[in-house]
């Protein structure tokens, strides 16, 4: 089993910032990529951005929050970061982290949070 637990959700005004945090433990070998995703009420979950583990930390960003948004990593702590700036009530939503690699004996395995509210008041 992996596990991600997230944490820094909450409430905000428009304009202020954010910072999201997610760690991995369990049987990991290694993790490919990790990102975030979030799902506002009556919509489907959608990719806020990612970031590769193992090969040099490339990232990807929705286009709705380039500019704004910063994914960063700490690979030695299995950790990844969304640095959330410039906040819109457009951005409340539930935020899920995600992981995807191998778990010891090459398994593979995707694994997600179990969500962090973030909500931004106009």
């Amino acid at each position: 089993q992996v596990q991600l637990v997230e944490s820094g959700g909450g409430l905000v005004q428009a304009g202020e910032s954010l910072r999201l945090s997610c760690a991995a433990s369990g049987s990991i070998l290694s993790i490919n990529a990790m990102g975030w995703y979030r799902q506002a009420p009556g919509k489907q979950r959608e990719l806020v951005a990612t970031i590769t583990i193992t090969s040099g930390g490339s990232t990807n960003y929705a286009d709705s929050v380039k500019g704004r948004f910063t994914i960063s990593r700490d690979n030695a702590k299995n950790a990844v970061y969304l640095q959330m700036n410039s906040l819109k009530p457009e951005d409340t939503g539930v935020y899920y982290c995600n992981a995807f690699g191998y778990r010891l004996h090459n398994s593979p395995f995707t694994s997600w949070g179990q969500g962090t509210q973030v909500t931004v008041s106009s």
